[in-house]
């Protein structure tokens, strides 16, 4: 990741120090993570500790933090052993309530970071389609996915899936030993970290012929995933885009096989804000994965993600989008 420069890292930590007086925060402890990112920590660093006057990387958070300390905000992604250890006599409050809406708008370079990690993790599965999936099964065919973003300078694979007939009904399947057969339907993501930057993108494959019923169900997803991002322009709501995936999708029928969610946001982290249904305005520099899906139970799913950025002129795809269904030959 491209470090931050001097005076973009002395603005973001001047609005941090305003967003920490406003919410009573007296210092910020965070470990190495999205948030400590966007406050310019350096890879390898241990700890980075914020209060009003100083910013500074060290092994020892609790001696740094000011000794009438009354709140405390910790890193989200810090572990309890990590909290008992520097036994800060302070309220410990989560600091993503002071930093997740400063990291909400990224600036243009930003922006452009993410739709690189975005194309990498589309070029995964572009090349995962000319991989030979008849008779092996999902976990080896997610090893070959893993290489294949390893091999893309993905930094950190995140989470991978391959899910082949009916475990495609299952939004937290894991791959396992489910041997792929013709006549399978498949839906397969990956979500990793390129250049410090996180994407995901989700495709549905098809292998010789898709399931009965299948191709007409997904087309409901395309369409959902078209209204969605017809919703998505400054000033709506970002509720309004999951409100117009779920319209579609209600009248198609498969109202009730809908998932829960339409789409978070992705940047340093791979799920942060803007939350699509709550009622966050969308406003330009916002980037967030669009990802409608149907889960019919037992039988199959079908799930599409695409990042996508806000601008002044309206939503853009930074991926291709999803195609009509693909079916891989045997």
């Amino acid at each position: 990741m491209t470090p931050l420069p001097a005076a973009g890292r002395a603005a973001r930590l001047a609005a941090a120090r305003a967003a920490m007086a406003a919410a009573g925060v007296d210092a910020l402890v965070l470990r190495p993570s999205p948030d400590f990112r966007f406050l310019g920590g350096r890879d390898g660093a241990g700890y980075l500790v914020v209060t009003g006057d100083a910013a500074v990387e060290t092994g020892d958070p609790a001696a740094l933090v000011p000794p009438g300390a009354r709140r405390v905000g910790v890193d989200p992604e810090m572990r309890v052993r990590e909290l008992f250890g520097m036994a800060i006599a302070a309220e410990l409050v989560p600091a993503s309530a002071v930093l997740a809406p400063l990291r909400l708008r990224k600036e243009p370079p930003e922006v452009a970071a993410v739709e690189r990690a975005a194309l990498r993790a589309e070029e995964v599965l572009r090349q995962a389609r000319e991989l030979a999936w008849f008779g092996a099964s999902e976990r080896a065919m997610a090893g070959r996915l893993r290489l294949l973003a390893l091999e893309s300078g993905c930094e950190e694979v995140l989470a991978l899936r391959v899910a082949a007939g009916e475990h495609t009904a299952r939004p937290e399947h894991r791959p396992g030993d489910r041997v792929i057969n013709p006549g399978d339907a498949l839906l397969v993501s990956v979500c990793g970290r390129w250049g410090g930057w996180c994407a995901e993108v989700a495709r549905v494959f098809a292998v010789a012929e898709p399931p009965e019923d299948y191709e007409a169900m997904y087309t409901v997803v395309l369409a959902a995933h078209r209204a969605a991002l017809a919703a998505a322009r400054p000033p709506a709501p970002a509720r309004a885009v999951a409100a117009a995936a779920a319209e579609v999708i209600d009248a198609s029928g498969y109202g009730r096989f809908a998932a829960a969610h339409a789409g978070r946001g992705v940047g340093l982290g791979p799920e942060e804000g803007p939350w699509l249904g709550e009622d966050t305005p969308l406003a330009p520099g916002m980037t967030f994965c669009l990802e409608p899906a149907i889960y019919v139970a037992d039988l199959f799913g079908a799930r599409v993600a695409d990042v996508v950025a806000c601008t002044q002129d309206g939503p853009l795809v930074l991926t291709g989008g999803p195609p009509p269904l693909h079916v891989l030959e045997r």
